[in-house]
C-alpha cells in the first residue's frame, strides 16, 4: 500500500510540474518577441510527449495488475524462489533455475496470456526488468484478443 500511495503522490506531482510547464509555454507564447515565442511552442511540446507516457505507463501497470489479480485468484502464480538475497530480493541463480520452467511454457502456449505474465515474473525475479515489461506487455496484448471470459 505504501508503494501505490508513493506513486501516486509522484505522478501528483509530475502532473502538477507538467501543468507548470504548459503555463509557462503559454507565457513565453504570448511575449510577442519571436524567440521567446518558439521557445514556447518548443515547451508546449514536452509535457504533451510527459502526458503521453505517464498516460501510457499507467495504462501498463493498471492492465498487468488486473492480469495479476486474475493469476492470484485462480492460484496460477508461478512459484515463489525461496532462495533470497540479504536485501530480500530473489537470488538470481535460483531465479534462473526456476526461469526455464516458464520459458518452456510460454513456447508451448504462445498464444497463453497467463505463460506469458508467468515468465514476465520469472524475468522479473532474475532482474531482467527488460525483458520482464516486455513479456508482461506480450500478455497484456494476448488478453485483450483472449475472450473475456477467461480474463
Amino acid at each position: 500500500m505504501k508503494t501505490r500511495i508513493a506513486a501516486l503522490v509522484m505522478v501528483g506531482l509530475l502532473v502538477l510540474y507538467l501543468v507548470f510547464i504548459i503555463n509557462y509555454s503559454f507565457v513565453l507564447i504570448g511575449t510577442g518577441q519571436l524567440i521567446a515565442q518558439i521557445m514556447g511552442w518548443a515547451l508546449l511540446v514536452l509535457p504533451l510527449i510527459g502526458f503521453w507516457a505517464l498516460a501510457a505507463e499507467m495504462a501498463f501497470i493498471f492492465r498487468a495488475e488486473r492480469l495479476l489479480n486474475t493469476l492470484r485468484d485462480e492460484g496460477a502464480l508461478p512459484e515463489e524462489v525461496e532462495e533470497r538475497r540479504p536485501s530480500g530480493r530473489p537470488d538470481p541463480e535460483a531465479a534462473d533455475r526456476a526461469f526455464g520452467r516458464y520459458r518452456d511454457e510460454a513456447e508451448a502456449s504462445p498464444e497463453s496470456w497467463r505463460a506469458w505474465l508467468r515468465l514476465g515474473l520469472a524475468y522479473d525475479a532474475s532482474g531482467d526488468r527488460s525483458r520482464a515489461r516486455w513479456a508482461t506487455r506480450r500478455a497484456i496484448v494476448l488478453s485483450r484478443s483472449s475472450p473475456r471470459t477467461t480474463a
